[in-house]
């Protein structure tokens, strides 16, 4: 029951704030469900999974954000 009330939390926490939010939850939910279900706990590892991949794709996006442009290429931030 705690963890059912948990992964809804997690949801709804994401799906509130948007779809660009959700980037990189659904890949993560899939691959933390498998390796949740190989343990015994198919759902919080769907939920750890997403918190992770959403995470992680956060990561991405800042890192290409900060990323700068090689000398052959055009400034696009004019």
């Amino acid at each position: 029951m705690k963890t059912a009330f948990v992964a809804i939390a997690v949801i709804a926490a994401i799906t509130a704030s948007g779809a660009a939010q959700a980037k990189g939850c659904i890949k993560g939910a899939i691959v933390g469900g498998i390796a949740g279900h190989v343990a015994g706990h198919g759902k919080l590892g769907a939920v750890a999974g997403c918190v992770i991949g959403h995470h992680e794709a956060g990561k991405q996006d800042a890192a290409k954000a900060n990323q700068k442009p090689s000398p052959g290429q055009p400034n696009s931030n004019l």
